[in-house]
């Protein structure tokens, strides 16, 4: 089973591997947005990441366009 699947399959919370798959993107791009603070939103459960999946579909509704200019 590919992580994105996976992902959707089990808890509502996503390491950085699986919240990239969830987005299509690759984890260290999503690690970069992070640091940058130009990504989704994220919890630290213990010190570790861990994304909602509820605050990946908003980050990622949030950036819908309706043409190439915006």
């Amino acid at each position: 089973m590919d992580d994105a699947r996976e992902a959707r399959a089990g808890s509502p919370f996503l390491n950085t591997k699986q919240a990239a798959a969830w987005l299509s993107l690759s984890a260290r791009t999503l690690e970069k947005m992070r640091v940058r603070g130009r990504g989704p939103r994220y919890r630290k459960h213990g010190g570790v990441v861990r994304y909602h999946i509820a605050d990946l579909e908003s980050w990622s509704a949030g950036r819908a366009k309706t043409r190439t200019s915006q």
